[in-house]
């Protein structure tokens, strides 16, 4: 019988992949594993601690505020707000920096390697949004109208049980959940701005828009400076905040105007 596994053209999506390319998304791995099993230890922490009977001290503490409104932002948020606006956008820049090396240089830059986990994330979000209506289409009292709840997949856990379980993956199905996960948190995050935002301060957007290419210009110029670079992202993650738009945006965009590749002059 022929062997045709080495045939030219074959796209082997789960296969091995590059020395290289295996090589540096293991150490990837290995350095996400410690993460990615203190964040499933808290989660098993918190969910214990919001069914005890002490649980209105985890509500109390979730909206316990921290901040400021003053130069006329809205700052004066909830630490769980903190948590989901502002720590997730931290951990978007870093998924976004590892996304963008995928596509630029690793081996997702083969256009039919990296359509399979885009089109799986567009289904991933088509059909549990067309089941959701299918079940509530009848039920009335605007069930409805949360039918982009089951289209978002939640990227950090995601990522934290691919650390955890990385020695029992190949690097390639790794990257292919990877950006599944990113794609698919992405498209929701563009659904609830469409559909579920009813206000956009697009002049907020737009000032957001400064900082940020002033970080793209330092990132470009190899400039490294953090009392540089930490202020210009945190001007952009505020006005993103402020203008209604899901503040994780901020982290995606700013993690993509990194360049991943080492210029000829570097």
């Amino acid at each position: 019988m022929r062997d045709n596994s080495n045939r030219p053209g074959r796209l082997a999506l789960f296969a091995r992949g590059s020395w290289a390319e295996t090589s540096r998304v293991s150490s990837i791995l290995r350095k996400e594993t410690v993460g990615g099993a203190l964040l499933l230890v808290a989660t098993v922490i918190a969910l214990v601690w919001a069914n005890s009977p002490w649980s209105e001290a985890y509500t109390s503490l979730g909206e316990l505020k921290v901040g400021t409104d003053a130069l006329g932002v809205h700052l004066d948020l909830s630490l769980e707000t903190w948590a989901a606006d502002g720590l997730l956008a931290i951990f978007f820049f870093v998924v976004g920096l590892e996304l963008k090396r995928e596509f630029v240089a690793g081996d997702l830059r083969d256009p039919a390697r990296a359509a399979l986990p885009i089109a799986a994330a567009v289904g991933g979000m088509i059909v549990p949004a067309v089941i959701f209506v299918a079940f509530t289409a009848h039920v009335g009292d605007g069930a409805m109208k949360g039918w982009a709840i089951p289209t978002a997949t939640d990227i950090a856990f995601a990522v934290a049980v691919l650390a955890v379980i990385s020695t029992h993956l190949p690097a390639a199905l790794r990257t292919f959940l990877l950006t599944l996960a990113v794609v698919d948190d992405l498209l929701a995050i563009t659904v609830i701005a469409v559909f579920y935002t009813e206000d956009i301060n697009l002049t907020a957007l737009a000032v957001a828009a400064v900082p940020l290419a002033l970080f793209a210009f330092c990132v470009q110029r190899r400039i490294r400076s953090w009392w540089l670079l930490i202020p210009l992202a945190t001007l952009t993650w505020v006005f993103v905040h402020e203008s209604g738009v899901h503040a994780t945006v901020a982290g995606v965009l700013l993690g993509f105007t990194v360049p991943v590749l080492r210029s000829k002059a570097a």
